[in-house]
């Protein structure tokens, strides 16, 4: 038996449930993985808060985990090769991480980076292979000079290591007394600049005559958005994921991970974003974790504050 959080039915965090559940055996390409650390997401609350074409209720709570293999099936091949009981493992794209033991597809299964400790590694593929994603659209290349709006947070700072590791320099947007998101942009090799009213005129004083060749959003404000449009020339070079409302009227892109397109390229995008973990090209900052069965004061942090970090839940 096993201990798991589900939400019963489409509501706020506080209707979620924590239950004992069986694990099933393995079958054929399947492990079962005891769970040394879920991680949290923001997308975690947001996909079961209201009903939504293909989530049938209950639903698991849970997108990524780090653990260990404690049962093989019939032909289970992991994404990173041959699995066995004892491994430590990553998964993601699965479903009901938040749990002390599941069993999942062994495709979705990757060997934990040894560079990680279990909640760091917990935290690794959602945030980083978004990331992937935010410069595969956006065509980005060694040389060029982008725009990053929420720099400091779980996405950014990957995609501050991801282009860091392409040569690409990033001018990362931070709050304007945020001192400590300022310092975490630069630890991770970003420009910070405080955004606010003259942030255009920061930005181009930070790029030092560059021209900003494209535009990657996580926080959604309007400021962002404008910004980006009045700097970026080609609007096939500016993405957010956060509002696309406003990338479906002004013409930019938006990417979501539940859309085909965006799941097919990150699940290639789980490799490598392991690859840059393991050589130590890229860190994920752990701010907090907490026990399991305290998940829904955990992700009630990570939704209302600036948690400087991800949080971890440990069972």
């Amino acid at each position: 038996m096993a201990m798991r959080w589900t939400a019963p039915q489409p509501g706020p965090i506080d209707g979620w449930r924590f239950d004992e559940v069986e694990v099933a055996p393995p079958g054929p390409g399947e492990v079962t993985i005891r769970v040394r650390a879920a991680g949290i997401n923001p997308a975690d609350a947001k996909h079961v808060a209201q009903a939504r074409p293909g989530a049938t209720f209950p639903v698991p709570i849970g997108y990524e985990l780090s653990g260990e293999v404690v049962a093989v099936g019939p032909d289970a091949v992991g994404g990173s090769g041959e699995l066995a009981e004892g491994d430590e493992v990553v998964a993601f794209r699965v479903q009901g991480a938040y749990a002390t033991a599941l069993t999942v597809p062994a495709r979705d299964v990757f060997a934990k980076p040894s560079t990680l400790s279990h909640p760091e590694a917990a935290n690794l593929l959602l945030a980083g292979t978004t990331a992937a994603e935010m410069i595969q659209v956006t065509r980005v290349a060694d040389g060029d000079t982008v725009l990053l709006h929420a720099a400091s947070g779980a996405v950014g700072v990957s995609l501050l290591q991801q282009a860091r590791a392409l040569g690409v320099t990033v001018i990362g947007t931070v709050g304007p007394d945020a001192a400590e998101s300022a310092d975490r942009v630069r630890r991770y090799g970003g420009i910070p600049v405080a955004y606010g009213d003259g942030l255009r005129d920061r930005v181009e004083e930070a790029a030092a005559g560059a021209p900003i060749a494209a535009a990657w959003d996580a926080a959604g404000t309007d400021e962002a958005i404008d910004v980006s449009l009045e700097l970026v020339a080609d609007r096939d070079r500016i993405v957010t994921i956060v509002d696309p409302a406003r990338a479906e009227k002004d013409g930019f892109l938006w990417i979501a991970g539940s859309r085909p397109e965006s799941t097919r390229f990150r699940d290639i995008a789980r490799a490598r974003v392991l690859e840059l973990a393991a050589s130590g090209a890229l860190e994920v900052p752990v701010a907090r974790t907490y026990p399991l069965a305290d998940a829904v004061e955990a992700v009630r942090f990570v939704m209302t504050g600036h948690p400087g970090g991800k949080v971890a839940l440990l069972p």
